[in-house]
């Protein structure tokens, strides 16, 4: 069993939870789905719809259908995936400012567990 979170900012700000309170039921209902499937299978590439995105340790869990919804990730350690950006993607490109607000994300993340490791 994985432990999956939600990305919380330094200042204690739960950005990603409350994106996702924002969404419709419908949608929202997707995602405790996806988050269930990461809870027992963790990061694997026997989930159909997760992949590796290029060049970066983060991983995109694609909710396909009418909604195509995203949720980008990255394993920390001892089996806890944080979930750093959740958001519907409305072309075929993933936007910019998506990518952006993920990686800044992503490296906050990263001197948290380097923080953590040296204390």
């Amino acid at each position: 069993m994985y432990i999956v979170e939600l990305y919380t900012s330094p200042n204690g700000k739960e950005i990603v939870r409350d994106g996702y309170l924002k969404l419709p039921e419908i949608q929202r209902s997707k995602i405790l789905k996806a988050i269930t499937i990461l809870e027992h299978f963790g990061i694997s590439r026997e989930i159909p719809n997760l992949r590796k995105l290029s060049g970066t340790k983060l991983w995109e869990y694609r909710i396909l259908g009418k909604d195509n919804i995203r949720l980008i990730l990255v394993s920390i350690i001892n089996g806890t995936i944080v979930i750093l950006n959740i958001f519907v993607k409305k072309s075929q490109k993933t936007p910019n400012k998506e990518l952006k607000t993920t990686d800044e994300r992503d490296k906050i993340m990263l001197d948290r567990v380097i923080s953590n490791k040296i204390s």
